[in-house]
């Protein structure tokens, strides 16, 4: 079994490439998913960090108010991530237990340098498109503000670094059928 992260900083298209990949055949598994399902308040750890700051809504966390948070609060961002990388960390090790017959597993982990969770994994697939590309794609996508997208584009490692701590990268700032041909290779050597 061969283990492979697909990231990418935001709004690159990684999710378009996971999909491609389910598309395919592979199995995936979306850590934006996994921090979704575990942004509770029964996730006590957490509940108990952020109990006292305004990120709830009908006695739930709000994402909306949480990213909020955290793309401001330099503070909050640390805290969340000390919770949550490592219970994020044990779901991508069941994922890999459950499905160990697999030639290769795919896992869109958007923050794996950030998380320095790179020992998990057998290559890494980094997923790039320009900034310029990526905050149009926020704006347009989310309804964020400029500054708002810019703060969460810059909230990141730079793409820059990343791709040199990759095994492959896949281009996507051009179309639909360019991405599948970028993706296809790198499908090829692995």
């Amino acid at each position: 079994m061969k283990r492979i992260a697909v990231c990418g900083n935001i709004a690159s298209g990684k999710s378009t490439v996971q999909n491609l990949l389910e598309n395919s055949g592979f199995k995936v598994l979306d850590t934006d998913d996994v921090s979704h399902r575990l942004l509770t308040v029964k996730n006590k750890p957490l509940y108990d960090a952020f109990k006292s700051y305004d990120v709830f809504k009908d006695g739930e966390f709000s994402r909306y108010k949480t990213g909020q948070l955290i793309f401001s609060d330099e503070n909050a961002r640390l805290k969340i991530a000390e919770i949550m990388h490592p219970q994020i960390k044990d779901e991508i090790l069941n994922f890999f237990a459950e499905n160990e017959s697999e030639r290769l597993l795919f896992v869109g982990i958007p923050l794996l340098f950030e998380a320095k969770m790179e020992d998990l994994f057998d290559k890494i697939i980094f997923i790039y498109a320009d900034d310029n590309a990526r905050l149009e794609r926020l704006i347009k996508r989310n309804g964020y503000s400029v500054e708002h997208a810019k703060a969460r584009i810059n909230s990141q490692m730079p793409q820059s670094t990343k791709i040199g701590l990759s095994d492959f990268v896949v281009y996507n700032n051009g179309s639909m059928n360019e991405l599948e041909k970028s993706l296809d290779k790198v499908l090829q050597v692995l």
